[in-house]
């Protein structure tokens, strides 16, 4: 099968190739699936789990890629709950090979139905960003209707959804980000918003949840905005500064099912918008991956036309 491969750490994505790869076989609760569509995260040939496996061993060469949506060609000894033939979508894990490619060995859990008026390119943009946003904001994040958010990068493809989902959900939001990002974030649901580069942060006030995807300084002041009994959520690490009397929590998104079933429905009914930024083909891929331009939103590689 074609495959993206990665060897070589210290040339981030300039050492991306296309290449032939054997075929994945399912192990036991896997399933193969057959890739339509894959979804990749800028920042995954810094993320250690790209280059060994859980034991700190050297995995590569190793196939980037965590997001898919496509259908399943095979299934593993005991798997359960889902089918040859059917539509799916998911997140796959951190430690085994990746999305971009051909087939992928993921384990059934990790995946969730695909409805059939979905396109494998919108199933494909949202694992990441959309499960990121719902564990966030209700597991980690405690929310609670009719708290205030203060979204940092909301044009972006997870802040987006946090964006979104926090609207549904009764928050005030206002969102953060570069001046051409306001009308953007606008447009996805927040209320008001924050120029990073030319506003005073601070002049929001008191916030009840704070979700960071950006860190460093601005991760630091967010602290301070956090009321009593708030929370700051961070997805890029420990937070540098806690609330004063409030929660500062970090986490690594994890695949769930029912969740990505909420998600999607979602986007069936029209109450969540996908932030697709760029979408290529695999013999583009590698282009595709590293853009001359940043671009706000999630970048989708169609791997079958």
């Amino acid at each position: 099968m074609r495959a993206i491969v990665v060897t070589d750490q210290a040339a981030g994505n300039a050492g991306m190739r296309l290449t032939e790869r054997p075929e994945p076989q399912a192990a036991i609760n896997d399933v193969v699936v057959q890739v339509h569509a894959s979804g990749f995260v800028g920042t995954e040939l810094s993320w250690p789990s790209t280059w060994t496996d859980r034991l700190d061993r050297d995995r590569t060469p190793s196939i980037p890629g965590h997001e898919l949506a496509g259908v399943v060609t095979a299934l593993g000894y005991g798997t359960t709950g889902l089918s040859v033939g059917q539509r799916v979508f998911g997140l796959a894990d951190w430690y085994r090979d990746g999305t971009l490619a051909e087939y992928v060995a993921i384990e059934a859990r990790n995946l969730a139905p695909l409805p059939g008026d979905v396109d494998f390119t919108v199933g494909a943009s949202l694992p990441i960003s959309g499960l990121t946003a719902w564990q966030g904001l209700f597991e980690h994040g405690r929310f609670q209707a009719g708290q205030s958010v203060l979204v940092h990068g909301a044009a972006g493809a997870v802040g987006s959804m946090v964006t979104q989902l926090a609207r549904e959900a009764g928050a005030y939001v206002i969102g953060t980000g570069r001046a051409a990002d306001r009308q953007k974030a606008f447009d996805f649901g927040a209320q008001d918003f924050v120029d990073l580069e030319n506003d005073v942060l601070e002049d929001v006030g008191g916030i009840d949840l704070v979700f960071d995807v950006i860190g460093g300084d601005i991760g630091n002041r967010s602290a301070r905005l956090v009321r009593s009994g708030g929370t700051l959520v961070s997805i890029v690490g420990p937070a540098g500064a806690r609330p004063a009397d409030g929660l500062a929590v970090d986490f690594v998104v994890e695949s769930d099912r029912f969740q990505l079933s909420e998600i999607v429905q979602r986007v069936r009914d029209g109450r969540l918008r996908t932030n697709i930024g760029n979408v290529t083909t695999l013999d583009d891929a590698i282009a595709g991956c590293k853009p001359a331009k940043r671009i706000s939103g999630k970048t989708v590689i169609r791997v079958r036309p």
